[in-house]
This record gives structure tokens, sequence and C-alpha cells, in this order.
């Protein structure tokens, strides 16, 4: 069992794969000489496997997964914490955002007692002005809705110890939000605060509706409030119904009007929309429900490539993912 593992998710980061590489092995010699660099590919479209090939036979510390598809940025870091083996864990993206030379200020913090040490950005280089916004938006938004207390402006780059990633491995939700799971743990914990840079190379995998999807799923993950809100609100709009009610029937019997087609229509149509908003989220809740039931494993490993040792296992499951 070595004593760190750096975990990286991968997806079509070629282009940066080398330096990454080499930033990452300076950053681990010096703290330890054992250590494992365990780097997952996410059905790269481009040389990304290749790239991981070649590094997995130069370098004996290096650990290459190669995912059966895409399985999006959390399931394929899943599948990197189920196969590791260090008494702790970097998990850091490829693209160099996070600075692995942050790894030895946070082993210091480690070794004073910490299970936990999440990197906090104090600023966001290269970002536009959209996904800044968007970002703090998201995580205020986000405390406001869970239960647990996620800390802001924390991505998923962090050092935690085996004791957090058994009881993290434990946990067999499909739908998945890495940063919220380890929160939730709980344990002592702990910000490293760092200057966010901007890509290396290659743009950004987070597209618009991905961004959107994995806010949805880190809201629904870790709390009902979004059904207990949608059950007050209902309480509110059948309270405005009743005072309609009361005031068509008020006006029936005291004036003269004509009700114009207008007003029916909007009071149609906010009610309709209302209903379906109310009915669209619990069916979000519900179809979480029915994929969990289903048991599926949460990824499939084509090939494990350690140094030179190219590992294909027939029906082995692990950490409910599965490798061929």
């Amino acid at each position: 069992m070595p004593a760190l593992s750096v975990v990286a998710p991968c997806y079509n980061e070629a282009s940066v794969l080398i330096e990454f590489h080499r930033r990452v092995s300076a950053a681990c010699q010096n703290v330890t000489p054992d250590y494992e660099i365990v780097l997952v590919n996410d059905g790269s479209s481009d040389g990304t496997w290749p790239a991981m090939l070649m590094l997995a036979q130069a370098d004996p510390h290096v650990v290459a997964l190669d995912l059966s598809r895409n399985h999006g940025h959390q399931l394929a870091l899943s599948a990197g914490l189920s196969h590791c083996r260090g008494e702790r864990i970097f998990i850091i993206d490829a693209d160099l955002q996070d600075p692995p030379e942050a790894l030895p200020a946070m082993l210091e913090l480690v070794d004073a007692g910490f299970d936990v040490v999440y990197g906090k950005r104090s600023s966001r280089a290269g970002e536009t002005v959209f996904k800044r916004v968007t970002a703090f938006v998201f995580y205020r938004m986000l405390n406001l809705f869970t239960e647990e207390h996620i800390p802001e402006d924390a991505g998923d780059f962090r050092l935690i110890t085996r004791r957090v990633l058994d009881v993290f491995n434990a946990m067999p939700e499909n739908h998945r939000f890495i940063r919220g799971m380890i929160s939730w743990v709980g344990f002592r914990q702990t910000p490293y605060l760092y200057d966010r840079a901007p890509r290396h190379a290659g743009g950004t995998k987070y597209t618009v509706r991905k961004m959107l999807r994995f806010a949805v799923d880190a809201i629904t993950s870790f709390s009902v409030k979004p059904l207990r809100l949608a059950f007050y609100m209902g309480l509110v709009l059948c309270g405005l119904a009743l005072i309609l009610l009361f005031y068509s029937v008020y006006a029936y019997f005291t004036r003269d009007t004509v009700r114009g087609w207008t007003s029916i229509i909007s009071v149609i149509l906010f009610f309709l929309a209302a209903q379906f908003l109310f009915l669209g989220l619990i069916g979000e809740y519900v179809g979480r429900l029915y994929m969990e039931t289903k048991h599926r494993p949460l990824f499939v490993i084509r090939e494990i490539v350690r140094a030179q040792n190219i590992s294909s296992v027939e029906g082995r499951s692990q950490a409910r993912g599965y490798e061929r």
C-alpha cells in the first residue's frame, strides 16, 4: 500500500497530460518516494489513452484506467478512487488549473490532524464573468437548500485520508456530487486557500447543459428541501386560488361586470405552469429512485495498466464498478 495516491480523471487531455505528469511527479517526489498516480481515461476521443499507456510504460508509479465509454467527471473520479491504494489520496484535475505544488502544504495540514483538506479558490484566473457569477450563485443556492454545509468556492481538488475514502467508497448512490459526499462524511476538515490558474491547454469540458445537470444533481442528492418548498408553494397557491374564488363570487353578486378572457387565461396558465413545475420536481426525485433500484454498476472499466502489466479481469466487481 503506497503512502500517497494521486487520482486524476481525464477527458480529452492529451495536450496537457505530459506536463501534468511532470508536475505531479515532482510534487510527489518532494514528499515521498512511495506514491502512485492513477489516471482515468473517461472515454476520450483524442490521444489521451495512448498518452496514458506511454506514461504507464515509462513510469512504474502510473496506473492507467480506461473506462468503456464517457461516464462523466464524477463517475470517472469515482472509478479512480475505487482503485487507488494509498493511505492519503490527492484528488486533482488534469487541466492544471489546480496546482500540484500545493501537495506539501496540504500534507502538513493532514499531519496536523485533519482528514480532509479541500482547496478553496481565492481567485479564478482565466474564467469568464459568466462562469464566476454562476459559480458564486451555485454555491450559495446549494447551501440554502442542503442540510449539510458544503464549502463555497471549493471543487474536487482536495487531499483526504484512507478512512474518509473507505466511507466514501461504501456510499452507493448513482447520481454523485463528490465534494458534497465528502463533506457529508464528516471528520476534521479544513480549507487550503489558493489562486486558481487558467487552463494549461485546451478548453473547458463543462457546457451550460452539463453545468445545469451538475447543479440539479448537487441539490437533489443532498436535500429534500425543494420538495418541501413545492409543498409550501402549493399551500400559497391554494390560498391565492381561494382568494380569487371569493373575489369572483363577490363580484358576481355586487357588480355588473363581464369577465375578460385575458384574465381567465392568465390565471389558468399560471396554475397549470405551477402544477407542471411541481410535477417535474417530483418526477426528478422519482426518476432517481428508479435509477437507484436498478443497482447498475457506476462505471465499466475496459482495461487497467500498471507499469507494463495489462490487467483484464473478467466478472470482477469493485465499488459498484465493473472491470472487463
